[in-house]
């Protein structure tokens, strides 16, 4: 056989095995993928409740709105931005957000279900017989008024008023009416913008 024609085999290395060392690095390096993938699913979700949990409390609890007209000045301007707190407890003098027309109406509670509500020429309101206090008005007007006065607020309903009273259509008309309780979206109580007006809505 020519030397040409022989095969000249290289001699195989050994295959060493991994060190001790090695082994316990590839396990830590193994352990921390699992571990940050652990942590990732786990913050994802933490971060989706909270982003959840955020919507509904916007929603159900504390619904921010947006002030669109001028039937509310001079007490809250055309553009402001308020906070409503829902399932509180309506007064005489509260200011509210409520449901009309798949809108979002923000008028003043002038009386509950079963008060007597009767307005003068003037603008001056009374309920149940006694002149109302309302600070809130700078120019009174009888307003928009088509209702019978003096007029009884029906049952699971409230009165409502614009504090621009020569401009607001409200419950003096019976193109809005009384309010149904279980329409009303909450009672608007802070002003978040804008900024200078940062406060609370008296």
């Amino acid at each position: 056989m020519s030397e040409e024609s022989r095969e000249v085999k290289e001699p195989r290395e050994p295959i060493k095995a991994p060190t001790m060392e090695q082994l316990e690095a590839e396990l830590k390096k193994e352990k921390y993928k699992r571990s940050y993938r652990k942590v990732l699913r786990s913050t994802a979700f933490s971060l989706l409740v909270v982003a959840a949990a955020a919507v509904l409390v916007a929603v159900l609890l504390l619904p921010v709105l947006q002030i669109n007209g001028t039937s509310m000045t001079d007490t809250l301007q055309d553009g402001d931005i308020v906070v409503a707190i829902s399932n509180s407890k309506f007064r005489t003098g509260d200011v509210i957000a409520f449901y009309y027309n798949n809108n979002i109406l923000v008028k003043r509670v002038i009386a509950a279900s079963g008060d007597w509500v009767d307005i003068d020429k003037d603008g001056n309101v009374y309920v149940n017989g006694e002149l109302l206090d309302e600070p809130y008005v700078k120019e009174k007007s009888l307003g928009n008024c088509d209702i019978e006065l003096p007029y009884q607020v029906p049952d699971g309903r409230c009165f409502v008023m614009g504090d621009h009273r020569e401009t607001s259509i409200d419950s003096r008309n019976t193109a809005v009416g009384c309010i149904s309780e279980s329409g009303i979206v909450g009672r608007i109580m802070f002003r978040v913008w804008p900024l200078e007006e940062l406060g609370l809505v008296d």
